[in-house]
Order: C-alpha cells, then sequence, then structure tokens
C-alpha cells in the first residue's frame, strides 16, 4: 500500500499503519519491491511514519480510549520494527538477501495454488496431455516456470495414485482438392451444388476494406466519425476495438508515406482512346469450405502476476549507460490514461485502460552534458543561467529522436523518446494519482515551475522553490513517481514519441506511437507552467521542429 500525502491522521481512514510489523520490510514502510526503491524514499516514508506514531504516543496514558485499544502494542513496537525495515533496505547485501526471501514466498504461495487446480483436475484419477497442457497455462499465468510445474504435478499424481493418459489422437487431415467449375451443357448426371461462401479471415478482410475505402488518400486526415465507423466495422468482422485500432494506424501510417496521386493533363482532343485487349477468363478455382480456416492472430498475452514482476525485475536490473545516466526499469503494469474528474480537459479524456510492458526509463531528463556529447554546437543555445547539469533546451522533438539513434549506436540497446502512455504509467505508477508523488498540491520542495521569482500573471506567488528558471536535474527527490522516476512534473517539458490524438477509450495493450498528425505531444509542464499543467494527466503538442527554453527531454530503453 503506497505511503499517503499527506498521511490520514485517524488511523480508521487508513489500513498502512497496520503494516508496521510485516515481515516484507518493503510493506512496513509503505513502499512497493517491484518499484524502483531510492534511499531518499526509504529515508523520506520512515521519517514521515516515525511521525505519525510519535503523535500517538499521549494515547499510552489513555487506555480506556477506542483509538489506544485499535494501535495498542503499535505505540510501543513500531518505531523499532521502523527502524529496523530503513536499517536493512539501506544495505545492499542485507537488502538483496531480502529480495530473494520475498520471491521464494511468491513462489511457495504460487505452488499451493497451483496443487489446488492440479487436485481438481485429477478428481477422475487421470491425466490427459490436453489437462496438463491447460495446468502449464494457468500456472505460468501464476508466474510458475515449466521446470517448476512438471515436479509438483509428478508428485500430486504419485500421491493420489493418478496417471498419465496419452493424448487423443487428431483428426486425419482433410486433403483440399481444387474443384474445377464446370462449363454449361445441355445436360448433367448430377446437379452441381452451388458453392457455400468462403469464411474470410477478419484481420486480411478488415485490411482490404481499408484499402477499399480510400480514406486519406489525397493527404487529408482521417475524422474521429470515420475512424469510429472503421472501427465499429472491424468489431463486426470479429475484431476487438484495440486490433481494429492497430490496423487503422498501420493503414494510416502507409497512407501517409505514399507520394501524392498525380492528376494527369487532360487527353488531346481528337486523341484516340486506347483500348486495352480483352482479359482472358479463368476459370476460378473453389476450395472446400472445410478444409479452409481463418488463421487467428496470435493475442499478446502480457504476465502480471507478483511473481513475475520481480522476475521481471532481476531480468532486467537498473542499469548506469555511458553518459552516467541512471536507467530505472518500469515494470510490466496497468492502468487507465486520461482525466477521472470532471473539470479535465477535453483532450484527457475519454479515460483509456492501457496495459504496458515493461522498459527502463532515465531517472532525469537528458542534460545539458550528456546531449553536448552528441551536439558539441549545442552549448550555445543554453540559457546563461544553465550548466551542464541543467536539462537540455532549445532541442525538437526530431533532434531529440536522432540523440537516441546516435545512442543506440553508440551502445547497441534500443533507447527512443518515452510513448506518451509509458510516459504517464511512469507518472502515476499505475495509480490515478494527480501528480506524481500524489494529490498533494504541489509546494516549493516538490517541483519547479512558475512561483514568486519568476514574473509571470499566473505565478504562485506564496510558493518558492529556488529556481527562476530552469533547476538542476535530480532537484526534487520528493516529487518523484513511484517508481522513482524524478522530475515528470515542471522544470522542462518533456517530448513524447506520438503523435497529438484523441483517446480512444477502448483497451489497448502496448500502443503503438502514430505520428499521422503534424503534432508531437509533450508532457510534463515546466518552470514557466501554472500548477494545473504540472498533472499527471495533461497533454500538450506542437510542430516536430519546435523548440523553446523549456522544453526537453528523457529517454527509454526497450527490455530485451
Amino acid at each position: 500500500m503506497a505511503l499517503p500525502n499527506p498521511i490520514p491522521d485517524n488511523p480508521l481512514r487508513w489500513e498502512g499503519w497496520r503494516s508496521y510489523n510485516s515481515p516484507n520490510l518493503y510493506e512496513r514502510l509503505c513502499l512497493d519491491h517491484t518499484g524502483n526503491v531510492s534511499a531518499d524514499l526509504i529515508e523520506e516514508n520512515t521519517r514521515l511514519l516515525h511521525v505519525w506514531w510519535q503523535k500517538k504516543l499521549p494515547l499510552k496514558n489513555q487506555p480506556s480510549n477506542p483509538m489506544a485499544q485499535l494501535l495498542r502494542q503499535g505505540l510501543d513496537e513500531a518505531p523499532h520494527f521502523l527502524a529496523e525495515a530503513r536499517t536493512r533496505l539501506l544495505d545492499p547485501e542485507k537488502r538483496s538477501k531480502h529480495d530473494a526471501e520475498l520471491h521464494l514466498q511468491l513462489v511457495a504461495k504460487a505452488v499451493v495454488e497451483f496443487r489446488k487446480l492440479i487436485t481438481f483436475t485429477l478428481a477422475e484419477k487421470k491425466l490427459t496431455e490436453e489437462s496438463q497442457a491447460r495446468l502449464f497455462t494457468a500456472g505460468e499465468a501464476m508466474g510458475l516456470k515449466h521446470d517448476d510445474m512438471i515436479p509438483v504435478i509428478d508428485a500430486e499424481l504419485e500421491r493420489t495414485g493418478s496417471a498419465r493418459i496419452g493424448a487423443i489422437p487428431p483428426p486425419p487431415p482433410v486433403v483440399e482438392v481444387p474443384v474445377i467449375e464446370q462449363l454449361p451443357v445441355a445436360h448433367h448426371i448430377l446437379p452441381i451444388a452451388s458453392p457455400v461462401p468462403q469464411e474470410r479471415e477478419p484481420f486480411a478482410e478488415f485490411r482490404k476494406i481499408l484499402g477499399m475505402s480510400r480514406l486519406c488518400l489525397d493527404g487529408e486526415e482521417m475524422t474521429d466519425d470515420q475512424r469510429d465507423a472503421m472501427c465499429n466495422l472491424g468489431e463486426g468482422l470479429g475484431l476487438t476495438g484495440g486490433q481494429a485500432e492497430d490496423l487503422i494506424d498501420e493503414y494510416l501510417e502507409e497512407m501517409a508515406s505514399k507520394p501524392m496521386p498525380a492528376s494527369g493533363p487532360p487527353p488531346r482532343a481528337g486523341a484516340a482512346a486506347t483500348i486495352a485487349p480483352p482479359r482472358p477468363v479463368v476459370a476460378p478455382v473453389r476450395h472446400s469450405p472445410s478444409t479452409v480456416r481463418p488463421v487467428p492472430a496470435p493475442k499478446q498475452e502480457i504476465n502480471m502476476s507478483p511473481i513475475a514482476r520481480v522476475e521481471e525485475k532481476l531480468r532486467y536490473p537498473n542499469f548506469i549507460n555511458t553518459l552516467g545516466l541512471d536507467m530505472y526499469l518500469i515494470p510490466t503494469g496497468q492502468f487507465r490514461m486520461g482525466c477521472e474528474t470532471p473539470d479535465g480537459q477535453q483532450n484527457e479524456q475519454p479515460v483509456t485502460p492501457v496495459i504496458l510492458s515493461a522498459f527502463h526509463m532515465s531517472r532525469v531528463p537528458i542534460t545539458n552534458g550528456m546531449y553536448e556529447k552528441y551536439d558539441p554546437a549545442h552549448r550555445n543555445k543554453r540559457g546563461a543561467w544553465a550548466d551542464d547539469t541543467h536539462p537540455v533546451i532549445y532541442v525538437s522533438s526530431v533532434e531529440a529522436e536522432e540523440f537516441c539513434k546516435w545512442l543506440s549506436q553508440r551502445e547497441n540497446r534500443k533507447y527512443r523518446l518515452p510513448s506518451e502512455a509509458e510516459w504517464e504509467y511512469a507518472a502515476r505508477g499505475g495509480e490515478t494519482r494527480l501528480f506524481p508523488w500524489g494529490d498533494r498540491t504541489v509546494t516549493g520542495h516538490l517541483a519547479n515551475f512558475a512561483d514568486v521569482r519568476t514574473q509571470f500573471a499566473w505565478r504562485d506567488s506564496n510558493v518558492d522553490d529556488g529556481f527562476a528558471e530552469t533547476a538542476p536535474v535530480g532537484s526534487f527527490p520528493r516529487g518523484a513517481s513511484p517508481f522513482g522516476i524524478e522530475d515528470l512534473a515542471g522544470n522542462v517539458f518533456e517530448w513524447c514519441l506520438d503523435a497529438f490524438e484523441p483517446y480512444k477509450g477502448r483497451e489497448t495493450v502496448n500502443p503503438k506511437a502514430t505520428k499521422i498528425t503534424t503534432k508531437r505531444v509533450y508532457r510534463g509542464g515546466s518552470w514557466k507552467s501554472r500548477i494545473s499543467s504540472l498533472r499527471c494527466c495533461a497533454r500538450n503538442s506542437n510542430l516536430p521542429t519546435y523548440q523553446s527554453n523549456d522544453v526537453g527531454f528523457r529517454i527509454v530503453c526497450e527490455c530485451s
């Protein structure tokens, strides 16, 4: 359970206090062990929890008070358990050992649940290959590996006296025989049955329909009504909304890459028209509908079990790249993209469920010092106040993408700008929080925005964040997201990979960044922004060549 900010004073409104003596050290401090828990976050949560319990100490002298009876032993024990969690998590060796113990506990818990499924499957004292395949599928969804499941299945077979049964033989293959269409004759010995229409593969059929629509062929943009109509048509063919959206995006990108059709000159008066020779008529070959079946596209399965998330953390550890930039793992997860509240902007709705696979994201934005290793001439564009540690500014979306290509070749990794969905997920941590740090209104120690030091009409004269322009990256560690990513709110806007498009409202898995419109998205607000622009769901956009003294970027690295 994440630590709320601020922590409710009433323990009846917050269940997190009950975890003070949990065997999971992360839970004691209200931390997520699958995330990037920094030393600063450990220290901050320990301090806040100590303060919360200290405020409850007067209840020790009020034994009849219902709150004192509720908290009971925690009043004496909590400080000790919190201090123990802090000490062990700040020690890299002890923390690594604790992580391994948590992983073993998760595996043991999953095995118990898996054994229950085996018991149910062996109710008739037999296990077919088909039933075993279903068990493997269920076990993988729990995060178990194939090698972990086999000994458990074997042990249950021996314990219950059950036996494996050979697989049911598959039906004999049907030989496809072409039927030549007969020419009309005066008499038929047998009547010819009318052909049964062949069932069409939905993906190929929808692609064909998109091509026949000729939408956007002349370079115009697809309207929302046209897109919705095509999505409905795709769903009528048996596709999901997300699959239809992906195919539409694929079609639009293909159209955008084609040259504009040239209109040829009108024919000269009196010119003879060229008549094409008649095409030969070929008798069609019809296949038996029983032998031709559509091949379904493989469904993208993403395992989000606790075991899978822990193993993901072990498989793709955080790393420091050649620029000295911390790259933090953003684990596989799901969230609701967009604004949940009625006062959100129109372009932040409708709320869209999104599922994302893991990726690495830079802890802070790209700095002047990092960018100028790629483009030394950019030093002339620095702000007068900025040094190597300030975020790079006056960089367009195009230049940011070129930097990612350069870094990818340099390290043999796949770097790029984050998609808009990845950016918002990294900021929210799978929750519906308003800002990366929570729902608390920004103060001077959480982000750099338009405060008393600026001259803007919309500045907040009650806040002093310490900077009149950009701040060195990482200056506001308390404003980090649940994944430990810093500076996602304020300081500089950050380019994303996507073109600016309306949300669709349909669940999507690993949405592809498209570039079918003229504007690119940037997120997060800047030192010139009012507080509302720092919200996790706030969206902005401009031309790919746009440059400004408050727009920079950060990078992601694909897991492979």
